[in-house]
């Protein structure tokens, strides 16, 4: 089920980024103040969205994820010095 879901997800994308290229095939100037680049407007716009999604999900890791593995961390050592083991359930 899981790997129908992937393959289904994958062409989805695919898709989206063929349509998304064929759509906007103009070329724009990028200048990245010492290079510059002529790409389509469709590979900048996919360029954009992947990058504000990685910048997202390290955003969420380093305001949530990170804060509660410290907690996490330092409840174990507690538990430990206490002398009793922390349950499963325990977090």
């Amino acid at each position: 089920m899981y790997r129908i879901g992937f393959i289904i997800l994958a062409l989805a994308a695919i898709a989206l980024g063929l349509i998304v290229g064929t759509l906007n095939s103009e070329p724009v100037a990028v200048d990245l103040l010492w290079i510059q680049f002529q790409w389509p407007l469709g590979l900048v716009m996919l360029i954009a969205l992947v990058c504000g999604f990685l910048v997202g999900i390290a955003l969420v890791w380093i305001t949530a994820v990170v804060p509660v593995r410290v907690r996490m961390r330092k409840l174990r050592a507690q538990a430990e010095h206490s002398g009793h083991p922390p349950e499963p359930g325990d977090a």
